[in-house]
């Protein structure tokens, strides 16, 4: 029998113990369901990009309206980012992640019934605000709710959600697509299913933590000293998003013209490889510290966007498969890092706010690129114009390898794991 008050049922310490442990476990589930509710929220945007290449055929639009299509999307991230990171602070990230959700299921339902161009640009600024409305939010419910106060756990938890979930977009729907009735309506069908369980998980978020602060657009505090740090981080990301989004909004419709049959299965697993890639990179390698992750990333990166200009002087498939999966693991560890480090730049009360700051730069840099991409090729073609950007984002990448190197021989601002 135990001794009196060390743990018996009906003593205060053993009440005080099942207490922890029932709240450590409602912790850990509603960790698992912010972790659920920003994978399915990010499977969804990215779920048209296999479709394109149909679209295009359907809706007789060129290729240069494709980037458009990404860069609305990144567009409307961003101004909703603007808007709903303080908001997140403010008020809690429980009713803005129900805000989000309950807009992605809206965006969804515009493509299941899109009969034009039009109706997919409309959609794709819908997905963009669900994504801005709750990305913000459910980055600092991850911080809040994850078991132990794992900070570390929270900021991979972060960015392997949101690669992961770019990655599985393009799959899932080349699979739905490819062998389920209504190729271009099914995709979303299957997408407002999965947001039903991802709204429950999100009613369980935890409420605003102190007093309720007044809303207004402003800058996130940052300490002094993490400010160069945070610059660092949202760089990284915003390059390692431009190689993400331009593989995504391209390689499908590379890879389907050079194999036959199959082609939204094809397509989609060309599209799903990097991130898919880039988020097994991240689960195997989650022990680096921010500083290891950001290097090896970007050199990755460098390696992967000469592939691609190589891939559009060779025409060759398997140097195009493989540039795709080189890029991806660089991209998942250079975000990955980026997170981390971006995370350790938050003060308590701002956490949402800073979250969405380093969210609005990755989002341009999904954005910006890719029009890019679209506006050169009108002039230039799409191989040229392909070959120009990636080698200004190599040069991004190499400039901030420099950066790096430099900081860490001053020991200024050097991100290590916590």
């Amino acid at each position: 029998m135990g001794t009196p008050g060390a743990g018996t049922a009906g003593s205060p310490r053993g009440v005080a113990a099942r207490a922890g442990v029932a709240a450590a476990a409602g912790d850990a589930g509603r960790f698992a369901g912010a972790a659920y509710a920003f994978f399915i929220l990010i499977v969804g945007t990215n779920l048209p990009s296999p479709l394109y290449a149909s679209y295009e055929s359907r809706f007789g639009f060129s290729p240069l309206v494709v980037t458009l299509l990404v860069a609305v999307y990144a567009g409307s991230v961003v101004c909703a980012l603007l808007v709903a990171g303080p908001l997140a602070d403010a008020i809690g990230p429980r009713p803005m992640v129900l805000a989000g959700l309950a807009i992605a299921s809206l965006g969804a339902g515009l493509l299941a019934l899109a009969g034009s161009t039009g109706w997919l640009f409309a959609a794709r600024a819908v997905q963009g605000l669900a994504v801005g409305t709750a990305s913000g939010a459910l980055t600092a419910a991850l911080a809040a709710t994850v078991p132990a106060g794992d900070r570390a756990r929270a900021s991979l938890l972060t960015s392997a959600s949101s690669t992961a979930g770019a990655g599985a977009g393009p799959l899932l729907a080349g699979l739905v697509a490819q062998f389920g009735p209504v190729p271009l309506r099914l995709p979303y069908l299957v997408e407002l299913a999965l947001l039903v369980p991802a709204l429950a998980f999100a009613a369980r978020l935890p409420e605003a933590a102190g007093p309720r602060r007044a809303w207004r657009p402003r800058v996130p505090a940052l300490p002094a000293g993490a400010r160069r740090a945070f610059a660092r981080a949202s760089a990284i990301s915003f390059l390692a998003w431009a190689v993400a989004y331009i593989v995504l909004a391209l390689a499908p419709s590379y890879v389907t013209a050079r194999v036959h049959g199959a082609p939204f299965l094809v397509g989609g697993a060309a599209a799903g490889l990097l991130l898919l890639g880039a988020a097994s990179a991240q689960f195997a390698l989650n022990a680096w510290d921010a500083a290891r992750a950001e290097r090896v990333g970007l050199a990755l990166l460098v390696a992967g966007l000469a592939g691609l200009v190589l891939v559009g002087a060779s025409s060759s498939l398997v140097l195009a498969l493989a540039t795709i999966t080189l890029a991806g693991a660089g991209q998942g560890l250079a975000f990955m890092g980026a997170t981390r480090e971006a995370h350790q730049a938050a003060v308590p009360g701002e956490e949402a706010s800073v979250a969405a700051a380093y969210w609005v730069v990755s989002y341009l840099g999904g954005g910006i690129p890719v029009v890019g991409v679209g506006l050169l090729a009108v002039h230039l073609g799409l191989v040229r114009a392909v070959q120009i950007i990636a080698a200004a984002i190599a040069l991004g990448c190499l400039a901030l390898l420099f950066a790096i190197r430099h900081d860490r021989a001053r020991g200024d601002g050097v991100p290590q794991a916590r």
